[in-house]
């Protein structure tokens, strides 16, 4: 069966970050996307990059005489454009949201900034640490004793920026099937982000959630939610919240000692957690694994970028997959209809000539766009 978004058509201005992302996950999930590359060496998203898997790829630089006509018709046949450029780029390229909504009314047309299209950080420079800084989340991450634990770049370029940038599209395009119309999705990923950290921000208002680092259920403060080490040097985690799953955990690891009876005593965390690291410290990960995995202790082990593919739960459920030799996630969520898959990867500009020609120009119109440096 064809993906759920089979039919709609999308094209992609390269970018780095939450941008091919989302490009790749509407990609899997069907969609025709034509990814607008530039065919400057090195630039972005390398030849055989897992993330641009499934597209179509046109090398074609937007500043070059007859680029902003070829990319023009292009629009006036997608359903779906999106970029990641600063503020104003895409208007300074004739590309802007005003011209290509007059061309084509049922476009939605996708901006993912960090900062958002206003706002007096709008036109600066940043990244995903930046973003999430400004929202409150990353005081809250790491270490009591140091600075927070920057969280890769998950939170905001994929969960802040990606995420809601995908919500946005597919929700204009339901509303879309309704009006005829499309809109604008302004996709910022400070916004994106403030908007995760509402539960920790609904926490706080009820007293149940402190600015100190460490201290809190989450973040590492409280004994039965967090990682230890093991004798072998390696981790895992623990995350035995309610009532019944810490006294489960306490069973399997034999711990009687009457201080730990006493879960919610906030005061006593510190101590708990001395004592439950050196329970863990007294077996290897494998040990640990052996004892706790599966059962209602709440335990995972650790795993690093080699070991999670050879997890037997993750090959189970087919977590991840094979493409040219190099092994990644497999497309996500599942559905039972219309499944999402990965498609092939592809080079940089692979297809130029190819949708050049679908656009309808001749020979002589693309030796132009040749000769003006448009193409290579």
């Amino acid at each position: 069966m064809p993906g759920p978004l089979a039919g709609v058509k999308v094209l992609e201005m390269n970018a780095i970050g939450p941008v091919p992302f989302a490009a790749m996950m509407l990609a899997d999930m069907g969609a025709q996307v034509t990814c607008v590359d530039r065919h400057v060496p090195g630039f972005l998203n390398a030849d055989g990059s897992l993330l641009k898997r499934g597209r179509r790829s046109i090398a074609i630089d937007p500043r070059k005489p007859g680029a902003d006509e070829v990319l023009l018709k292009l629009i006036d046949d997608a359903d779906v454009l999106i970029e990641g450029f600063r503020p104003g780029v895409m208007e300074r390229l004739g590309l802007g949201p005003d011209v290509c909504l007059q061309r084509n009314r049922k476009l939605i047309y996708g901006r993912m900034t960090g900062w958002g299209q206003s706002g007096p950080l709008a036109h600066a420079a940043g990244h995903d640490i930046n973003y999430i800084a400004l929202s409150g989340l990353l005081n809250a991450m790491g270490h009591a004793d140091r600075p927070p634990t920057p969280p890769l770049h998950l939170v905001g370029d994929m969960g802040g920026g990606a995420m809601f940038l995908l919500t946005g599209i597919l929700a204009a395009l339901f509303e879309a099937q309704k009006s005829g119309l499309g809109q604008v999705v302004d996709a910022a990923i400070c916004d994106g982000t403030t908007l995760l950290g509402s539960m920790y921000y609904d926490l706080r208002q009820q007293g149940q959630w402190t600015d100190q680092r460490q201290s809190n259920m989450l973040d590492g403060g409280a004994p039965f939610y967090g990682c230890y080490a093991c004798a072998d040097g390696k981790l895992v985690t623990v995350g035995a919240i309610e009532p019944q799953f810490y006294q489960r955990l306490l069973e399997l690891c034999e711990i009687d000692d009457p201080d730990f009876t006493e879960q919610w005593q906030r005061q006593a965390w510190p101590a708990l957690r001395e004592k439950l690291a050196a329970v863990f410290l007294s077996r290897s990960r494998d040990a640990w694994v052996a004892l706790l995995e599966g059962t209602d202790a709440c335990f995972a082990p650790v795993l690093d970028f080699n070991e999670a593919p050879e997890h037997p739960h993750n090959q189970a459920r087919g977590l991840f997959m094979e493409t040219a030799g190099v092994l990644h996630p497999a497309p996500a969520p599942r559905l039972s209809r219309t499944p999402v898959k990965a498609g092939a990867l592809v080079k940089n500009g692979e297809h130029t000539l190819e949708i050049l020609e679908q656009l309808g120009l001749s020979a002589a119109q693309i030796d132009a766009l040749r000769k003006g440096g448009a193409i290579v």
